[in-house]
């Protein structure tokens, strides 16, 4: 499975990024294999809109799913609407890309249902 992790450096063994919208990057990994590549986000300095902007630079990537801390309504909506399911692995803790990966392989993320945030930054 194509999995985006929201992170905030340039690798999987970057920081987690509990945002999505505003995350400084994104880790595309294949689940599978472990293959991964990081990509900017386009939407990091945008001044409205960065849910969507990001939701659809996710969608561009080819993802399935994907992994941060929360997700505006917009943001939801255009994830939702592309078909990307997104699971929640809230909080700031300490951890990596590759830590959120373990949890996400391990089953311990839960999906989201419905917006998470009010959707301003």
């Amino acid at each position: 499975m194509k999995l985006v992790i929201s992170i905030a450096g340039d690798s999987l063994q970057s920081p987690f990024d509990a945002r999505f919208g505003r995350a400084a990057a994104f880790c595309l990994v294949d689940s599978d294999t472990g293959s991964w590549t990081a990509h900017a986000n386009p939407a990091l300095e945008a001044a409205g809109g960065a849910g969507v902007q990001a939701a659809q630079c996710v969608a561009g990537l080819g993802a399935q799913a994907v992994v941060s801390g929360a997700y505006g309504p917009k943001a939801y909506a255009s994830l939702s609407a592309a078909g990307i399911a997104m699971h929640l692995a809230p909080g700031n803790a300490p951890r990596t890309g590759a830590d959120v990966l373990a949890q996400f392989k391990a089953g311990e993320l839960s999906q989201a249902q419905a917006a998470t945030q009010d959707g301003r930054h």
